[in-house]
């Protein structure tokens, strides 16, 4: 687990300075040598989105992502934990759908690229496919074992 981990935030940090450097380099390109760096703005982009979804695992794993924490909190004790299981399943019903939805939109477009640096869709696709297949997981198994910040004396 700490091996794929490691592996995530290697990639997020090279996305990250993709998106820096794509459009560092299109400015320079463009100012200095008057010779503007065709789809720039696409593959910036595309980097924006794979950087968003392959780093949602990580964000579900360091417990970051939506879970209504101040909700749960300000309700009584009694009802903390239905509503926390209940939050559960929506995380694992949302992430399991979306997973779904993405792999059936993959096969729908399989042959579809982008409009000016032709980069298939799937990359897109397959890291929203992913991102949420990993999340989906991590929800799982945080139900199975919660993260030891998770387990309270009211929890």
């Amino acid at each position: 687990m700490h091996l794929v981990r490691r592996l995530l935030e290697g990639v997020c940090a090279l996305l990250l300075a993709g998106i820096v450097l794509v459009p560092l380099a299109q400015v320079i390109l463009r100012q200095v040598f008057n010779s503007p760096m065709v789809g720039a703005e696409e593959l910036t982009r595309f980097l924006l989105v794979c950087l968003v979804f392959i780093a949602y695992p990580l964000v579900v794993d360091n417990g970051e992502n939506i879970v209504m924490a101040e909700l749960r909190e300000s309700l009584p004790t009694w009802l903390r934990r239905p509503v926390k299981i209940l939050i559960l399943l929506c995380t694992i019903a949302a992430s399991v759908f979306i997973t779904y939805a993405t792999v059936i939109t993959i096969q729908a477009n399989l042959g579809n690229t982008t409009p000016t640096l032709k980069i298939p869709f799937w990359l897109f696709l397959g890291s929203t496919a992913l991102g949420f297949g990993a999340a989906c997981l991590l929800h799982i198994a945080h139900g199975i074992k919660p993260p030891a910040s998770e387990v309270g004396p009211n929890q």
